[in-house]
């Protein structure tokens, strides 16, 4: 009897542990009003680690007369917890849908919060693939990454779907949200998020703004989607990492722009020159290395993913 006593005050213990660990992080979730009835909150601009747990990109949601629409549930259950709570100190309106702008896992990973919410997830139509082709990786890195900070995170894909050449436009009453999705730039699964009424642009990893911008698709692919962003007519822009951008946010996408565009005509010029991916690591964009956050960690990547793609031109 005593054992079983004992066993049961353990449990409790550790319910209550879990209970107080992510009110406590809901406490410190703190979140920025960008424009009538959306908020985000701006993720650390740093790789993810237990100091930061996992909090890296920008997560947010937008609140219509009838329901809320998440966009990007962050690094981790604990992460999409906490932004359920501090939605929940917003509004106490049904939870209708959890956006994903692609499948990068600081962006995704906490969709479990939401999962007994009855809420749809959505995404592009790749984005399923891609988290299958990398879930086993993804679950040991992350778990290995945050500790305790991993537990209770799931896998969890989107279900409605959005194709590069159908939009989709959902409501959320009062308020019409248009989601697209491209052709692979950042990823081979990026997708926006349009406030109508606002004019407000939930980008994902589309813009980075301060922190290096990260290649997982293609350079090419990226510059275009930029061009065709950059034309639109907008208030205020949500990138996937970094602060909002108001009146001045084409000048994000200029930086961003400017960057790829350096680091693609020098490649170009070493590929003509019949030169190799290790003469284009040691000497591309070289240029560019005050600019950026994390410019050591990510800038010989993007160059190793670019000569890549521009040697088979």
């Amino acid at each position: 009897m005593k054992n079983k006593t004992k066993a049961y005050i353990s449990g409790i213990s550790i319910v209550l542990s879990s209970m107080l660990a992510v009110n406590v992080y809901a406490d410190d979730y703190r979140l920025k009003q960008v424009s009538d009835g959306i908020f985000y909150h701006q993720g650390a601009q740093e790789d993810a680690n237990q100091h930061n747990k996992g909090e890296i990109a920008n997560t947010g949601f937008i609140v219509g007369d009838k329901c809320i629409a998440v966009v990007d549930s962050g690094g981790s259950y604990l992460e999409g917890k906490a932004l359920f709570e501090a939605i929940r100190v917003k509004s106490d309106l049904p939870i209708c849908y959890v956006i994903n702008t692609h499948a990068h896992p600081d962006h995704f990973l906490g969709n479990a919060a939401f999962k007994d919410t009855g809420a749809t997830f959505i995404g592009n139509d790749k984005m399923p693939a891609a988290i299958e082709s990398r879930k086993a990786f993804y679950e040991t890195r992350f778990s290995d990454i945050l500790g305790e900070y991993y537990k209770g995170t799931e896998f969890i894909e989107p279900t409605r779907l959005v194709s590069v050449d159908k939009p989709l436009t959902i409501d959320l009453g009062g308020r019409e949200l248009v989601l697209n999705s491209y052709p692979t730039s950042h990823t081979d699964n990026d997708l926006t998020v349009l406030d109508k009424n606002t004019k407000t642009l939930w980008t994902g990893d589309l813009l980075f703004v301060k922190r290096i911008p990260a290649l997982d698709g293609s350079i090419n692919g990226w510059l275009a989607t930029i061009e065709k962003l950059k034309a639109m007519q907008l208030n205020a822009v949500i990138p996937g990492h970094g602060p909002a951008q108001y009146q001045d946010w084409q000048h994000a996408f200029d930086v961003e722009e400017h960057y790829f565009s350096t680091i693609r005509q020098q490649i170009r010029a070493i590929i003509n020159d019949m030169g190799t991916i290790n003469e284009a690591t040691e000497s591309v964009g070289l240029s560019e290395k005050g600019k950026w956050l994390l410019f050591d960690d990510y800038h010989k990547r993007n160059i190793t993913a670019a000569f890549t793609e521009l040697e088979w031109e």
